[in-house]
């Protein structure tokens, strides 16, 4: 069974409609967003505070060479110098058009240019909504976007940076790992290195499930809890999570799970290979992916120049989910070191 859709203040029965229809293709997907963008742009969070003056926000479609249809935004600050990109990896229960759009607000008001993409089958871009049927191909994806708009000769020549949050982390690491000199650094927000074992089924249904998702990995049969109960701490911020009408919400599809799985051991395996500049934070209380494995990370990575900040109580959301104070803590963690490696890597 699907989750029940929850009516929002300000949704007519129209739009409760198109936010209720089937969101499996693109366009179903699109059409909500263009339908709500303007009541999801305006809800009562920190992160939708930030203004867009000064800001040149873009948005396009352009068919890969796989001939997928990505969708992907770009938030350039216009009134001060760009001092390096940032491109961003989202999470799985998330896209680019939504608390994305407040992270990058608040990165390109500081300075920084920031270029995010939806990944196949999630978001806007084109696709089985929330299916990963190859999480190599994923990364292989994002890293044609990205290498294409670097190379793009207004930002030739400046630093580059990975962001990744959750599921981001883990595309930001094997990003890294298959392009090891292509980046001057990575910030990893409760990185997906590992699944907390109490998200993970038991071990034999686990076995059970990778069977069938041989012949099945369409199917929507994983167990799973509610995710934004265990990764939002702040209630208000958590009842917001709603507004987020195009994250894809249904139980996990059998295939995904799957490559989520086999690319988080592959992850655990090829921690010392790690050698970029590391940014790491993580929640100390999160439940969903595992801060001991971000700890290990930072223990075992190859990188002379790494950083680990733990935020006591914190849960896994750390810049949607916590109290305001605890989110501005994390922004400001996060822009000194784009500061200071910046000026780093524009000094080599």
């Amino acid at each position: 069974m699907a989750p029940v859709p929850v009516r929002l203040p300000g949704v007519d029965e129209k739009l409760q409609k198109i936010l209720e229809a089937n969101m499996d293709e693109a366009p179903a997907r699109r059409l909500a967003r263009d339908s709500f963008k303007d009541i999801q742009l305006g809800i009562d969070h920190i992160l939708f505070k930030t203004p867009c003056d000064g800001l040149e926000v873009k948005e396009s479609y352009e068919v890969n060479s796989r001939g997928v249809e990505i969708f992907s935004k770009s938030w350039l600050p216009i009134t001060s110098r760009l001092k390096a990109l940032v491109c961003f990896c989202h999470g799985y229960g998330d896209t680019c058009t939504f608390f994305c759009e407040g992270i990058a607000r608040k990165l390109a008001s500081s300075g920084f240019g920031v270029l995010a993409m939806d990944y196949p089958g999630f978001g806007l871009s084109e696709g089985l909504h929330g299916y990963i049927p190859s999480f190599d191909r994923l990364v292989d994806d994002v890293i044609e976007h990205y290498s294409k708009v670097k190379e793009n000769p207004e930002f030739r020549t400046l630093p580059s940076f990975l962001f990744g949050q959750s599921l981001g982390g883990a595309v930001a690491l094997k990003v890294h790992l298959k392009q090891p000199n292509a980046w001057d650094g990575a910030i990893l927000v409760a990185p997906m290195c590992k699944i907390a074992d109490n998200m993970v089924p038991p071990w034999l249904l686990t076995q059970i499930l990778i069977g069938v998702a041989k012949f099945l990995p369409k199917w929507k049969l994983v167990p799973q809890k509610d995710l934004a109960e265990a990764a939002f701490r702040d209630l208000k911020n958590r009842e917001l999570t709603a507004y987020n009408v195009i994250a894809y919400k249904d139980k996990p599809r059998l295939g995904t799970a799957l490559e989520m799985l086999r690319t988080t051991q592959e992850i655990e395996r090829r921690l010392q290979e790690v050698s970029l500049p590391l940014l790491i934070l993580h929640g100390e209380a999160d439940i969903v992916t595992d801060p001991s494995v971000s700890k290990a990370l930072h223990e075992i990575a190859r990188s002379s120049d790494k950083k680990l900040n733990l935020y006591k109580d914190a849960y896994h959301s750390l810049l949607e989910g916590e109290p305001d104070e605890i989110i501005i803590q994390v922004f400001n963690d996060i822009i000194s070191w784009l500061d200071e490696h910046s000026v780093k890597s524009t000094s080599h």
